[in-house]
């Protein structure tokens, strides 16, 4: 056998987590836009009985990216469900929300 070693062995990528963004931003609202160019993720948190909801987080990334993310949530989602049961989609006349902004959400 050779010595060379792959791709994914040569290079590797040390990520950094600071304190702060350990912590985390709840969202329970992904509204998603796109363009030629990019995708735009914007996390939100709405909360009952209020009339505004402000964005948490915004995410840009090409559309290969957002196709990669697509496919790493759908493997994700599936090896949870193997291992916690199938997650129940909410009915969604359940969430009474409305957006002035463009289509596209999850």
């Amino acid at each position: 056998m050779d010595d060379q070693q792959l791709p994914e062995q040569q290079q590797q990528l040390n990520i950094e987590l600071t304190e702060e963004m350990a912590d985390g931003i709840y969202a329970n609202l992904a509204v998603i836009t796109h363009s030629f160019a990019e995708f735009v993720v914007d996390f939100v948190n709405v909360m009952p009985n209020m009339p505004k909801a402000k964005v948490k987080s915004r995410v840009i990334m090409t559309p290969q990216h957002a196709k990669r993310l697509m496919r790493a949530l759908v493997d994700n989602v599936k090896r949870f469900e193997a291992q916690h049961g199938v997650i129940k989609d909410q009915d969604a006349s359940a969430m009474p929300f409305a957006f002035n902004g463009p289509a596209g959400q999850a």
